[in-house]
């Protein structure tokens, strides 16, 4: 099983300093809230709630911070309210990218998102302009402490799309909707030490391009990161 990926972005948020990390799991909290509030509160009882409480744990997020989030969606009272939104547009040099929001304000949220595009040398798209460049798919990274053949013969009798041995850990990827059994029965196989673990988005091709031009383009992705109300920044660059 082979295949392209690259997991730069990643590795640069594990590293992230402890002001960066409590940035990422503010904006974990706020998808969990979501997820809790607009269904069941129980992770086991709601898929969505679910695969985001999975991320945060990718994210090493602190049990604590998971139970507070859920907590404070089941609270009575609480009246935020805040709304999905995807733009998509492109980065410098044609880089595809997509930009996921949730906001209390989507006038405020498109006027940071279209400028902070503009400045960095980017603009923004129509609907539909480059979301058919990704495809959703979970994404299970493995610790290298595993060995390969032994994985490799779990995965096999699983659900998924690939596998792939990287440089920093085992990539497994599966489709959104089998994502969940395939990492439960890896865990309960004894492969439970997870890098990553998460659905998201994935280009079907990246995009190589010179330093100069990855700086810029990267430059614009962490400057898309520091928003409030962005979730999450897909794109295609090969970094």
């Amino acid at each position: 099983m082979s295949g392209h990926s690259k997991w730069s972005t990643i590795k640069r948020k594990k590293g992230a300093i402890d002001a960066e990390r409590g940035k990422i799991f503010a904006k974990l909290a706020k998808e969990i809230y979501v997820a809790a509030k607009s269904g069941d509160a129980d992770p086991n009882n709601n898929a969505a709630l679910r695969m985001v409480v999975e991320k945060a744990k990718g994210q090493n997020m602190p049990k604590s911070n998971i139970e507070n989030a859920i907590a404070k969606a089941k609270a009575k009272g609480n009246a935020e309210n805040y709304e999905s939104i995807r733009y998509e547009g492109y980065g410098p040099s044609g880089i595809a990218i997509m930009i996921d929001c949730l906001t209390d304000n989507k006038n405020r949220t498109a006027s940071f998102v279209r400028s902070t595009l503009t400045k960095r040398g980017g603009n923004l798209g129509t609907d539909g302009s480059v979301s058919y460049l990704f495809k959703r798919k979970g994404i299970i990274i493995l610790d290298k402490k595993y060995d390969e053949e032994e994985l490799m013969n779990k995965v096999l009798e699983l659900d998924v799309l690939d596998f792939k041995s990287e440089e920093d850990g085992y990539v497994v990827e599966t489709t959104p909707d089998a994502f969940l059994l395939v990492k439960d029965e890896l865990e309960n196989s004894g492969f439970n030490e997870f890098i990553m673990s998460e659905v998201t988005f994935i280009p079907d091709n990246y995009i190589d391009l010179d330093d100069e031009a990855s700086e810029k383009v990267v430059n614009l992705i962490e400057s898309l990161e520091e928003l409030d109300d962005v979730q999450s920044v897909y794109h295609n660059l090969d970094i």
